[in-house]
């Protein structure tokens, strides 16, 4: 006999992470500098529903960025040399952060700086602001007192900006590393040990585009960074390495377009993810990447997402 009760359905798997003390409805983050500062996506997505928010990069002062062009579209993806163009530390602070308040999502700064000193800086002044739940360490910037040298291209070198920023902050860190390097593993570890909370890989690939009728580079800067479904096979292979290293949470970045490739990074260890390029190709992607991994989840037989991670059969 059938009952005239209502039905109740069954609970859906649980999409919850915590990365570093930072508690996330799901998996999925915004990446830095494809989400602006969030407001610029307000209107076509709900905020409320995306596991974190990592903001464009902020510096301690303005930055104008590069002269363009400074864009390049590419087979699988693109080129970008924006020059890390951003509205500095003290606008962020008023004209942006008061908005992104508004909203449940946890909400991660991105910092660099062309000095140790610079990041220390950073961390400590964005420290002060209750609605910051914890900072991104762009590791992948130029030391300017080096000649250039990447920060993030030298295992004591992160270690040094990594500690600094540890002594100068409460806030839990996660450090963006990258896939210019020899050695993934070591600079992972060197950033652990130095007190990183979590580890953030991929940045973009170093590359370059040339116009055949003009015999010109298609970026004023020639070199630019490369983004978008042609570097996700590269960052997934760092994010299996990586994990492999260190005993910290890994997040994997890197053409990341669709619910398939980011559960690929999950099932080679990574505890969340974060969707850059595919915001700019459909700015509704990191929802429909939210829905289609808890599909996923409950199509087969997964009650929470940490049952996924890390269940790659390698062997």
């Amino acid at each position: 006999m059938r009952s005239g009760g209502p039905k109740t359905e069954a609970p859906g798997p649980r999409m919850s992470v915590d990365i570093a003390g930072i508690k996330l409805k799901n998996p999925v983050m915004a990446a830095s500098g494809t989400f602006g500062y969030g407001e610029e996506f307000a209107s076509l997505v709900d905020l409320n529903r995306l596991g974190a928010i990592i903001t464009k990069g902020i510096s301690l002062e303005p930055m104008e960025g590069n002269p363009p062009p400074r864009i390049v579209e590419t087979v699988g993806g693109m080129i970008n040399s924006i020059g890390l163009q951003n509205v500095g530390l003290q606008a962020f602070v008023k004209d942006k952060l008061p908005f992104l308040g508004q909203f449940t999502t946890p909400l991660i700064a991105n910092i660099f700086g062309g000095t140790i000193r610079e990041f220390g800086e950073l961390a400590k002044r964005l420290g002060d602001f209750p609605g910051i739940a914890g900072l991104e360490v762009n590791i992948s910037c130029p030391n300017v007192t080096k000649g250039g040298v990447l920060f993030g291209a030298d295992p004591k070198m992160a270690h040094r900006v990594v500690r600094t920023v540890r002594r100068s902050t409460h806030l839990p860190i996660i450090v963006k590393l990258s896939p210019n390097v020899t050695d993934i593993a070591l600079i992972a570890k060197a950033v652990e040990e130095a007190g990183g909370d979590a580890i953030s890989i991929m940045n973009t690939l170093m590359a370059m585009a040339i116009d055949p009728q003009s015999r010109r580079p298609l970026l004023s800067t020639v070199i630019g960074g490369l983004s978008g479904p042609a570097i996700k096979p590269v960052a997934l292979r760092l994010v299996w390495q990586a994990v492999s290293a260190v005993k910290v949470p890994v997040i994997g970045i890197g053409g990341i377009m669709t619910a398939t490739d980011a559960l690929e990074f999950i099932i080679a260890g990574a505890r969340a993810v974060q969707v850059g390029t595919a915001n700019f190709v459909k700015p509704t992607a990191c929802l429909e990447i939210i829905d289609d991994i808890e599909a996923y989840l409950r199509e087969n037989g997964f009650e929470d997402i940490g049952q996924l991670v890390g269940t790659l059969r390698a062997s």
